[in-house]
């Protein structure tokens, strides 16, 4: 398991701003259900327009995800928007006291939805996706990929997965991401993801039912759909489909790109999930 701060615990536990500010000055949206974290940031200026009055967050994801949203909201109350500007992903993973540098995407995602945020303040085009796709599992282009490493000094492709989730799935794109690296600091050899510690199979069935139950129900049931745990052997873990997901033509991609990159990321990189016929 990862070792968070009591800080960390305590923005997971207590959040602070949870909410959607009604009329906002800034929204900023980011992330998808389908890669399992999203937040939507909103905040209000004071009556002099100069400094934020107020923001709010929702978001659903992992306990770094709350943490960050909750501490970036935090931070940002009575400062001036080009002070906003100026916080980096680093900034609030230091609020927080450090995070788990396999959860250092959270506060990626903080920063994105803030950069979001003053853009539609400004009534500024939404910035449009810039690059070529690298990692097809979460959507990271190059450019994604380029500026985590160049901001945050990272140095293989596990680093970068932490930081952008790019190479967290099938890990197609290992090869791409690590040519862009050496093209940003120089050649540096690839270093495996590290393998999470080996269970046995009945912890392995009650992690897998957890994750079900907190992160992966939760999300399928605000589409209508449903999952269900039929049987796990060894790494193969069957499930069934039900509710609007059971008809969905896209089915087998949520079944991939969602719930076995999801259990993968929680429980075990080796699982394999398969539908039941």
């Amino acid at each position: 398991m990862w070792e968070y701060t009591e800080k960390t615990k305590d923005h997971f536990l207590n959040p602070r701003n949870v909410g959607e500010i009604k009329d906002p000055d800034g929204i900023g949206e980011v992330g998808s259900l389908a890669c399992g974290d999203a937040l939507k940031l909103t905040f209000k200026l004071d009556e002099n327009r100069s400094r934020i009055a107020d923001a709010k967050f929702q978001t659903f994801g992992c306990a770094s995800a709350i943490a960050s949203s909750s501490a970036l909201t935090e931070m940002l109350k009575g400062i001036t928007l080009e002070e906003a500007e100026k916080i980096t992903n680093e900034d609030i993973a230091d609020y927080l006291g450090g995070l788990p540098k396999e959860k250092m995407h959270c506060s990626v995602m903080g920063r994105d939805a803030l950069e979001k945020a003053i853009t539609y303040y400004r009534g500024e085009s939404e910035k449009k996706i810039e690059g070529e796709i690298v990692c097809e599992c979460f959507g990271v282009t190059d450019l994604e990929i380029k500026r985590a490493v160049t901001e945050n000094g990272l140095k293989t492709v596990e680093e970068v997965t932490d930081y952008v989730k790019a190479g967290g799935g099938c890990g197609k794109c290992h090869e791409n991401i690590q040519a862009i690296i050496d093209q940003q600091i120089g050649g540096i050899q690839i270093l495996p993801r590290m393998k999470k510690k080996e269970l046995t199979n009945i912890q392995k069935i009650k992690l897998i039912e957890e994750t079900l139950t907190r992160e992966i129900q939760p999300a399928l049931a605000k589409d209508g759909g449903d999952i269900e745990l039929i049987d796990v052997d060894g790494d193969k873990v069957t499930v069934k489909l039900r509710g609007t997901c059971a008809t969905c033509s896209k089915s087998q991609i949520t079944l991939k790109n969602y719930v076995e990159t999801k259990l993968r990321e929680l429980v075990s990189d080796s699982l394999e999930v398969q539908e039941v016929n």
